[in-house]
């Protein structure tokens, strides 16, 4: 076999195995999607916002912050813009932390997902891990600024970014995350219903689809190319393995949906689950713009407990995970994506090829509206 055909070879390989795992995702990336709009436009965000200030306690607004933004669907670049603006309306600084870490960690489309390419204990473990991080975070930070309010610390230098309102765009291009304008509070249910399937299919599919295609392409990489032996080798398990995903997933811009097939094909490959979820827990909540965007307008106090509460969350999550699979006597890379199997092929090739030009469209309408 030429050079030539070997490439041919690999490339189909992967495709395949990209669009196997996509057929696994997509009715419940559609289902997490419905919901992420229905959430949208039944949920305003002023709800949201009274109950995140300094009115609700340290504990009670950082624990409302940490499950407000389980459900939603923002990317870990869009909530900067929306977690700043609710701190400047109000919100403890304690509940800005802990919506900054619950939002991009997990929303509806990534639980969906996670079952469909994972299994049923990592989707139910991971808002829950995601919740407890979130709200030691946000309780740690409000016990410790209070004592350093008398110290009388500088207060971080508002911006324009921080007169937004509170489902604001996020203006970095490389994030996408943006909404359209705000849905009147009197709009008829065939409106709401309609601004619902806009906001799912058109607006936020267009912000995470070229997130969501570029991870499924690397886990078909993974998945056709990487041997088994090297993921076993250097990521089966232990501290060591879990660090070395956390140095990869603090810096990285990944979304949560993105990451999920990543850590499927990983974790199919050989890895732990304790390991692959240090990157799935980290990965979404942190990269290099949001830790300089924290530090920025939070100051460095607080920056430096939100990256020292994801990390050991992260890692206590993490190897909790692994215990957990071990005394249920569980082989993960056995059941990863059984859970989909409930579906029949035929029904998961048809919403993989209704999203398909759904995502397309979406990508389009994005490009169009940055013009």
């Amino acid at each position: 076999m030429t050079l030539s055909d070997q490439v041919v070879s690999v490339v189909i390989g992967v495709a395949v195995a990209s669009w196997e795992l996509f057929e696994e995702a997509a009715p419940y990336l559609f289902l997490g999607f419905a919901v992420a709009g229905l959430l949208h436009v039944l949920v305003p965000d002023e709800k949201i916002l009274k109950h995140l200030g300094k009115s609700a306690g340290k504990f009670r607004s950082a624990l409302n912050a940490s499950l407000f933004g389980i459900p939603l669907p923002l990317c870990s670049c869009g909530v900067v813009p929306t977690a700043l603006s609710l701190k400047n309306r109000g919100a403890t600084k304690g509940a800005t932390l802990s919506f900054l870490i619950s939002t991009p960690e997990t929303g509806v489309d990534s639980i969906a997902i996670t079952y469909a390419l994972l299994d049923p204990i990592m989707t139910i473990f991971r808002p829950i891990a995601t919740m407890v991080t979130a709200l030691l975070t946000g309780v740690t930070e409000n016990i410790l600024g209070e004592r350093a309010a008398s110290k009388k610390e500088p207060v971080p230098q508002k911006s324009n970014l921080l007169m937004a309102q509170p489902m604001a765009a996020c203006s970095d291009s490389s994030c996408g995350c943006h909404t359209g304008p705000a849905l009147d509070e009197n709009a008829s249910m065939v409106q709401k219903l309609r601004e619902a399937f806009r906001y799912s299919f058109v607006e936020l599919l267009g912000d995470i689809t070229s997130w969501l295609v570029l991870g499924i392409i690397i886990a078909g990489v993974i998945t056709y190319v990487i041997p088994d032996e090297i993921i076993e080798g250097y990521l089966g398990g232990g501290v060591f393995s879990m660090l070395i995903m956390l140095v990869i997933g603090i810096p990285l811009y990944i979304c949560a949906t993105a990451s999920t097939p990543l850590a499927a094909a990983l974790v199919a490959k050989g890895m732990s689950p304790g390991t692959a979820f240090v990157f799935l827990l980290a990965g979404p909540a942190t990269n290099a713009a949001t830790i300089t965007m924290v530090t920025k307008f939070l100051g460095k106090r607080s920056a430096t407990i939100y990256l020292s509460m994801i990390a050991l969350c992260s890692l206590a999550f993490g190897l909790l995970l692994d215990v957990i699979y071990v005394r249920l006597g569980i082989e993960v890379s056995s059941i990863v994506g059984s859970a989909s199997d409930v579906l029949a092929p035929e029904v998961k090739t048809a919403f993989a090829l209704l999203l398909v030009p759904l995502m397309v469209y979406g990508v389009y309408r994005q490009k169009r509206s940055k013009v």
